[in-house]
């Protein structure tokens, strides 16, 4: 590898504040912020929307989300009716 042409590759803490999850990895993100971690050093920390403690996908609690009545007007374009 050439040198200093690669980002600094460091231990970070992401965190899913609404799940109240977080784990400790490498990666070359960086923030201003600092979290002491299980193991008494501080690391940055970097909060994310979602991670796996919280995406539907993994936690399998999916939801639907119709917003103005998308299904019941693709029922009524494309959908069976009861003549068929």
């Amino acid at each position: 590898m050439k040198k200093d042409i690669h980002p600094d590759y460091h231990p970070v803490v992401f965190r899913d504040r609404g799940a109240g999850f977080a784990f400790l990895t490498r990666s070359t993100a960086t923030s201003d912020r600092l979290i002491e971690w299980e193991d008494g050093r501080s690391y940055p920390v970097v909060d994310v929307d979602v991670s796996s403690a919280s995406h539907p996908f993994y936690t399998g609690r999916s939801r639907v989300l119709d917003t103005q009545g998308r299904v019941e007007r693709f029922q009524r374009r494309y959908g069976r009716t009861n003549q068929d």
